[in-house]
């Protein structure tokens, strides 16, 4: 399994830095110019991620989308913003997705509903979505704890 998303603070990094820790292939396209909130991308953190040679956000959501088999969007409430963009892109692409609230269901709740999912569609690439970190404070550490109990069942089971 290969985890992409578009290097976002929040939940874009906690997926990556989940991956990373596992030892997965990880990846995805982040805008031009390595844009994220709080400055560009640091590609030596994340050597695999590809900038576009031209486009902002919406360009990487709908290149990460659309190089994926599955998305996961996370949120700390209702769907919006970028987050929603994505769910959108996903339904335009006829690409399964599945929108988590993390503040309706707990840490492990959210990794069993994942793994449940996955033992459905079985994606080779997932694309993980989400709100920044500013715009949903404490995203990136329930992200990133729900998505190391996924990874953790993913390797044995879908490799």
């Amino acid at each position: 399994m290969k985890i992409i998303s578009g290097g976002q603070t929040g939940a874009d990094r906690a997926a990556l830095d989940a991956a990373i820790k596992l030892g997965l292939d990880y990846g995805g396209h982040i805008p031009h110019g390595r844009l994220a909130e709080d400055g560009p991308v640091d590609l030596e953190r994340y050597p695999c991620l590809t900038e576009l040679q031209e486009g902002g956000y919406l360009a990487r959501t709908r290149k990460n989308v659309e190089d994926a088999d599955a998305t996961v969007a996370f949120t700390l409430g209702g769907l919006a913003g970028g987050t929603k963009k994505t769910v959108e892109i996903a339904q335009e692409f006829k690409k399964p997705y599945l929108h988590v609230n993390l503040k309706k269901v707990s840490v492990a709740d959210a990794a069993e509903e994942i793994i449940g999912w996955f033992d459905v569609i079985k994606p080779r690439v997932l694309n993980v979505a989400g709100p920044r970190e500013s715009g949903a404070p404490g995203v990136y550490a329930k992200v990133y704890e729900v998505l190391k109990m996924v990874f953790k069942q993913a390797t044995g089971r879908w490799r």
